[in-house]
């Protein structure tokens, strides 16, 4: 299904090198679809080489395979999208992995292995895209987040640590890179439907509690997200740096 990402066409977006980490499902693939929409040149990282196929072969992007986990290896595909896009104008640091974990039997590996899907890459893409943006004077990085780690969820030990960092980086690698022109910025998340939440913990009861804690009452989805990520790709942001900007129906009001 093609979906229509608002009614903005953000001239700015045109012709833009875009690069979205985590782009083959969920939120990812309807940040590519719209910044695609957009007109913008669009590439996007991710391990899962079918699902990123399909969206490429359908929206017209370039798609490279790369496991995030692989920092030589996202490196090195930073490097090729750069060389094939004339740089990179907008980065979004999209991929994560909100998997549960019971707090008393989390062991060392499986705290590294989900911290580092959750926040390593994120450091080291902005690292990989930094010195090109700064030799254009301009650039956009944008930071994935979580409502998550305000609202203290259990079972989410690691994954909202990570969340948690990420909001300090995003404040400190936008006075990092602001002399040069980047922007950094975090867009926050909340109650998100995507077809992984539904497959794995969607309930009638979770569904029903979701609304009646937000503000809004509807599911929010990743097409409201890849809106905001839009948005600060664009200059009609370019007053923004080092900002959280919370997408989450008013979830984080109670």
């Amino acid at each position: 299904m093609t979906l229509t990402y608002g009614t903005v066409r953000y001239r700015s977006l045109e012709g833009k090198s875009v690069l979205v980490t985590g782009g083959a499902n969920g939120i990812g693939a309807a940040m590519v679809e719209g910044f695609a929409q957009q007109g913008a040149k669009v590439a996007f990282l991710d391990v899962d080489a079918v699902a990123g196929q399909a969206l490429a072969q359908r929206t017209g992007t370039r798609f490279l395979a790369c496991d995030l986990l692989d920092i030589e290896a996202l490196r090195v595909a930073v490097r090729q999208v750069e060389e094939a896009q004339d740089g990179v104008s907008v980065l979004v640091n999209n991929a994560g992995k909100d998997d549960r974990q019971n707090f008393a039997t989390i062991e060392p590996a499986d705290w590294r292995r989900l911290l580092a899907f959750n926040l390593d890459h994120q450091f080291f893409a902005s690292q990989a895209v930094a010195a090109g943006m700064a030799r254009k004077g301009s650039g956009s990085i944008v930071m994935l987040g979580s409502v998550s780690w305000m609202r203290g969820m259990p079972g989410m030990a690691t994954y909202t640590a990570a969340k948690a960092a990420i909001n300090g980086m995003t404040r400190t690698l936008a006075r990092e890179l602001g002399a040069s022109g980047v922007r950094v910025n975090c867009i926050v998340p909340g109650a998100i439907l995507t077809e992984r939440q539904s497959a794995l913990w969607l309930t009638p009861e979770a569904n029903a509690q979701f609304i009646a804690l937000q503000a809004l009452k509807f599911r929010l989805t990743a097409e409201h997200v890849a809106r905001m990520a839009l948005f600060l790709g664009s200059d009609e942001s370019a007053g923004c740096t080092g900002a959280n900007f919370v997408v989450d129906g008013g979830l984080t009001q109670n």
